[in-house]
């Protein structure tokens, strides 16, 4: 869980600005190469085969440097397309998984080698959050959706009911919540549930203490924190607290 996350300036030189080789060279000539200083004007044809065969060795190095760099380009976007087209289908499997879950009222994988289903689906109107929440809060489902974390209440029923999920990706609305912002969560089972923000806050996670039996059932949603930051997997944790209306 990395609890959205999410993920310089412009370079210049000091001194004089640079010259501008696309305005200086002649007409039609993109860049002007100067001539090696140990290359006199006119030093008869063995030079120039010398030179000749420079230019060619410099051509074919420069051919095969970006002929390398465009084949290590087309395998980074090649791999972050697959990524995608995965994540994308995944939903596609999830959101089938949960009409028919919803439909016979037995949890179904969403593909056959899963080792999680959807078990509830949570919406936050006001912040535009509407995510599958996963049973289980594995780093493999968390890849997936937001997890139930085993043990805690089902949504609705007496208890706190935890949900985890990352910042960047399926939780990253929760840094806009504000107290008093209602949250929706549909069952397996058919039915609603709504509850209301009571409280946020930051915690650490080697002391989080989440109370397991609260007066009222409760809603927790957990991410890190904070949603900015540069490297996952800090210590601390954003909290949301809501309680059945």
């Amino acid at each position: 869980m990395s609890t959205v996350v999410d993920r310089g300036g412009p370079f210049a030189r000091n001194g004089a600005p640079s010259r501008n080789w696309m305005r200086a060279a002649a007409p039609g000539i993109g860049f002007r190469f100067p001539a090696d200083e140990s290359s006199p004007i006119g030093g008869g044809p063995a030079q120039d085969a010398t030179r000749q065969s420079a230019t060619r060795s410099r051509r074919r190095l420069l051919a095969l440097i970006v002929g390398l760099l465009a084949a290590a380009g087309g395998m980074s976007f090649g791999h972050g397309a697959y990524l995608y087209a995965k994540a994308q289908l995944a939903q596609v499997l999830l959101q089938s998984a949960w009409e028919q879950t919803r439909a016979s009222g037995v949890p179904v994988r969403p593909w056959p080698w899963a080792d999680t289903y959807p078990v509830a689906r949570l919406l936050v109107p006001a912040r535009h959050g509407d995510v599958l929440v996963l049973a289980g809060a594995s780093g493999r489902t968390l890849a997936f959706g937001p997890g139930h974390l085993d043990g805690s209440a089902t949504p609705g029923d007496p208890g706190n009911a935890v949900f985890t999920a990352h910042r960047d990706t399926h939780f990253r609305f929760l840094r806009n919540v504000a107290i008093g912002d209602d949250i929706v969560v549909e069952r397996a089972d058919g039915g609603r549930r709504h509850f209301r923000i009571k409280a946020t806050f930051v915690a650490d996670h080697r002391t989080l203490n989440l109370p397991r039996d609260p007066a009222r059932p409760t809603l927790t949603l957990v991410t890190c924190y904070p949603f900015d930051a540069l490297n996952p997997g800090g210590p601390l944790r954003y909290v949301v607290v809501a309680e059945a209306v």
